[in-house]
Formats: structure tokens, C-alpha cells, sequence
């Protein structure tokens, strides 16, 4: 079994060189790591290719085109990996996890996305599974009060017991999503009218439509540095065009929505 990781570099130098590191370090599984660089003026580039290791694919774009743009680039030279490992640039991740994800998989060929818990350096466990979005449960949550902010958390999360280690879910945010190569052959590529978000709820949606499931396994477990970007400001560019995409992804998909939530 070989893997595609594809991850997404923007001024990621802070993160970047952990991050192919915890790759590298595998011993026993087969990879190649797509690294697109949305166009950045850091060293991120120059991190990438110190490396200099032929698994490590990078591909220089001339300016950010967000998330879904650029993931496709590294998904369109995709050749002949089994499985696809959509990462961000700020996680750490482990073959303990990633052969976890792989046997999983293997072992339920109706599941078509499974990502893995995720904690910070302070050991924060963040919840990476939650259920499809709404208007009101997004303006809650972009809402600068704390109660709201509360409301909103409390709407898109699940009630789980401790013991559950594999949760049926909605979507699965895409800091670390792995898919076998046949749900892209399936399902398609991402949403490039997307730029920034939310291009996770889109894929998930789509994946659903396509009878597959979508499953968060609690056992394997990765680092993510939680950045957040979207609640840094809430008037700008990042938040007007997240909010014009989910307003458009939830009128496209109404009719699959209420059926869902019925």
C-alpha cells in the first residue's frame, strides 16, 4: 500500500519542517508527499526543498489560491497510491495513526473518509467530528460572546460515549482526512468555487451522496496546532468569503440537507 500525502504550505515555516519530518520518519509504509505552496514570501520553500528527498514532491504556485485550488493540484498527480492523506501544514502526525486509519478502511469498504483524534503540544484534544452546519448555528458561532460562541459548539457537537472508538459523523474538519484513492475516483475533486471554507462540509456532503460513510476513529491520534484563522478577525476577507460559500453550499444542497436532518 503506497499513500499521497497532500499538503498546503502559506507562509508555514513555523510549522513545515515538523511536519515532513513526522513523515519521514516512517519505516514501514510507502508514501510520496505533495507539498503546494500558495505563492509563499516566508521559508517555507526553502525549508521544503532542504529536504531534498524525491518522495517530497513540492509545487510552487505563484500567489495563495486557498485550500481547494491548490489541494487539487497535488490530488491531479495522484499516479498509483492506494490511499490519499489530505493534511495541514501544521500537524505531526505518526505511522502508528496512519496504519490504524489504513487497516480501518480496509476492513469497511463502505466508509469513505476516516480522520483520527487530534490534541495540541498542551495535550488539548480538539473535536474534529461535528454535524452539517446551519446559518444560525455559524453566526453563533462567529459571534464575538462567549455564550453564543457556546451555543453554536453545543449544536454541531456529538453526544458520545467514552467507550466509542469508531463515531459515525457528519463531516470531519480536513486538518488530517484519509480516504482510499477510490472516494476521489468516486466522489470527484474539491469545490474550486471555495476558497477558503467551508470546502470540508462540501466534500462530506458528497461522499454521503455517494453512499459512503464518513467515520472519526478515536484510538490513532496525531498533533495539530490549532490555528483558527477564520475567528482572528471577525470583519475580513477570510470570514466575508467563508460566509458567501456557506451560504451558496447550503442553498445547493438544501433538499439533501433537510432530508438529512429529518
Amino acid at each position: 500500500m503506497k499513500i499521497a500525502f497532500i499538503i498546503l504550505t502559506y507562509n508555514s515555516q513555523q510549522y513545515i519542517e515538523n511536519c515532513i519530518k513526522s513523515i519521514l520518519s516512517f519505516d514501514s509504509l510507502d508514501f510520496n508527499a505533495y507539498i503546494v505552496d500558495n505563492g509563499s514570501n516566508d521559508k517555507s520553500v526553502e525549508i521544503i526543498k532542504s529536504f531534498n528527498d524525491k518522495r517530497i514532491i513540492l509545487i510552487e504556485l505563484d500567489k495563495n489560491y486557498g485550500t481547494t485550488i491548490s489541494r487539487n493540484k497535488g490530488l491531479h498527480l495522484i499516479k498509483d497510491e492506494d490511499y490519499v492523506c489530505i493534511l495541514d501544514s501544521d500537524t505531526e502526525v505518526n505511522q502508528k495513526a496512519m496504519v490504524y486509519m489504513i487497516d480501518y478502511l480496509k476492513n469497511h469498504i463502505d466508509v469513505g473518509l476516516v480522520g483520527p483524534s487530534m490534541k495540541n503540544k498542551q495535550d488539548i484534544y480538539q473535536i474534529p467530528y461535528r454535524r452539517f452546519p446551519n446559518l444560525k448555528l455559524k453566526l453563533y458561532k462567529a459571534a464575538p460572546i462567549k455564550s453564543l460562541n457556546e451555543k453554536g459548539i453545543k449544536m454541531e457537537s456529538y453526544q458520545v460515549n467514552d467507550k466509542d472508538i469508531a463515531i459515525e459523523c457528519d463531516y470531519l474538519i480536513s486538518a488530517c482526512w484519509m480516504m482510499p484513492k477510490t472516494t476521489i475516483d468516486k466522489v470527484g475533486y474539491l469545490d474550486e468555487r471555495i476558497f477558503y471554507s467551508p470546502e470540508d462540509v462540501e466534500y462530506c456532503i458528497r461522499i454521503w451522496e455517494n453512499n459512503l460513510r464518513i467515520v472519526h476513529l478515536k484510538e490513532p491520534v496525531i498533533i495539530h496546532h490549532y490555528q483558527r484563522i477564520s475567528k482572528k478577525k471577525l470583519f475580513s476577507k477570510v470570514n466575508f468569503s467563508h460566509f458567501y460559500c456557506l451560504l451558496r453550499m447550503l442553498y445547493e444542497n438544501r433538499k439533501f440537507l433537510k432530508q438529512w436532518r429529518k
